[in-house]
């Protein structure tokens, strides 16, 4: 979490670093993505898989991709295998 100065209001005004975003993607049909906020990916960087908390009531279970997009713009998306849902981060 960070803060924000300033005393009361900046408790108020907290929020988490790097959080994900939901992103609208189009994947193609081995699940990569091609399109990510309609925006074509042109490099495919890397591609991991992060499987924890299965022994929880949230457990988690995420495909990873490091795509460079064809503005330039580095991004790193991930599908939550859970839902189904797609989500975006700070590279």
């Amino acid at each position: 979490m960070v803060a924000y100065p300033g005393g009361a209001r900046a408790a108020r005004s907290a929020r988490r670093l790097n959080e994900p975003r939901p992103a609208l993607v189009e994947p193609h049909a081995n699940g990569v993505p091609r399109r990510v906020n309609r925006v074509p990916v042109a490099v495919l960087r890397e591609e991991w898989r992060v499987v924890d908390r299965w022994w929880t009531d949230e457990p988690v279970d995420r495909r990873y991709f490091d795509v460079v997009l064809e503005t330039g713009e580095n991004a790193v998306v991930y599908r939550d295998e859970e839902n189904g849902a797609w989500f975006t981060q700070r590279a």
